[in-house]
């Protein structure tokens, strides 16, 4: 792909999107979402349908996908000092086995605190009391804490957590069908805290009428972190610091992806992850193995070398993944592609529609 335009400020990527086109809950299958194609080439926008999707795409061009599980990270409870209540996102295990959290509660939190943990859903089955022990507080307001009793950190959140799901969705506790919606049909690695996107418009179905179309599938992982979803502070976009978020690309992977390029076929990043994640492991010019963080904050400037097509979700304004996309697209034409998905009444977000950029 070729350079885009120099950086701007972040008002430049605002628009207004009507309460209405937020999808709150998603459709009954994977695959009844509506596509909206955009020819960068041909300055086009067309609108289609995601089931459509193996004949949009040619036979040999490979679609590549994040395989991360989402975590029951969402967590409830209540200052043991004080009863007041606590909510909180577990992030991950430091190093040292301690976690990493961010919480909120009224008044201010100190070292030493305990944070007794509540189940949120019926299969809750544990007759152990939980609790976190806070430790220290770093940079951008996240915890260290331990577990007490000590505990196996998957197993704790089976018991005590449930689905993070995006505020805007305003449901207080994730139902049934958030925990099988709001997750990948090809999930594997346990370790997001949010959802890539993109992905969930992909259905078993659908993957095995692409494989009969004659493209090929591969996976990297992304565990979605804060850096996915926190809000740029900065009005210079150069002042917005990313937070780590742990990736993998394998050698396989790599070499698969390579050579789909070097037969004149296209790579098609399902989701603005996998563009990360695939943008870091090309940053000598070719897509070559990875394992480790990334804090990659790709915007205007930024010259592309690992990929020819995305598949992404529709993105809040005066994001990091919206941001992501008007690199790609250009910011007028990704612009005239959200006036035209809002005046086409596509519905918006994580449950949303779905927009293939070639």
């Amino acid at each position: 792909m070729s350079k885009p335009e120099s950086p701007g400020q972040l008002s430049d990527f605002d628009y207004q999107l009507p309460d209405e086109l937020i999808a709150r809950k998603p459709l009954p299958r994977r695959e009844d979402s509506r596509l909206l194609v955009v020819d960068r080439r041909r300055s086009r926008i067309d609108s289609r349908r995601i089931e459509e999707l193996p004949s949009l795409l040619d036979p040999g061009d490979c679609l590549v996908v994040n395989d991360t599980r989402v975590l029951p990270a969402r967590l409830l409870g209540h200052r043991v000092a004080t009863g007041g209540a606590w909510e909180g996102l577990y992030l991950d295990t430091h190093p040292s086995g301690t976690w990493r959290i961010i919480g909120q509660t009224r008044g201010q939190l100190k070292p030493g605190e305990r944070i007794a943990l509540t189940a949120v859903h019926e299969s809750n089955t544990s007759s152990v009391a939980q609790e976190l022990l806070l430790l220290e507080q770093g940079s951008g307001g996240v915890w260290l804490a331990e577990l007490d009793p000590a505990g196996d950190t998957l197993e704790v959140l089976k018991q005590f957590g449930t689905v993070p799901l995006p505020p805007y969705i305003q449901r207080q506790v994730a139902t049934e069908e958030d925990r099988q919606r709001y997750q990948t049909v090809f999930a594997r690695h346990p370790g997001a805290v949010a959802a890539p996107t993109a992905g969930l418009h992909l259905s078993t179905d659908l993957l095995d009428a692409c494989d009969r179309s004659g493209l090929g599938l591969q996976h990297i992982t992304l565990h979605v972190g804060l850096s996915t979803f926190r809000p740029i502070a900065a009005e210079q976009l150069d002042e917005h610091l990313m937070h780590s978020e742990w990736c993998q690309v394998t050698q396989a992977t790599s070499k698969a992806l390579e050579n789909v390029r070097r037969s004149g076929h296209r790579v098609v990043a399902v989701g603005t992850t996998v563009v990360r994640t695939l943008e870091t492991a090309a940053a000598n010019g070719s897509i070559e193995p990875f394992q480790g963080h990334t804090d990659l904050f790709i915007r205007p400037g930024h010259t592309f070398r690992s990929f020819d097509a995305l598949l992404t979700n529709f993105h809040l304004p005066r994001s990091t993944l919206f941001v992501l996309v008007c690199t790609v697209c250009g910011i007028d034409l990704a612009k005239s592609a959200y006036a035209e998905a809002i005046a086409r009444r596509y519905r918006f977000y994580s449950y949303g529609d779905a927009m293939l950029i070639l």
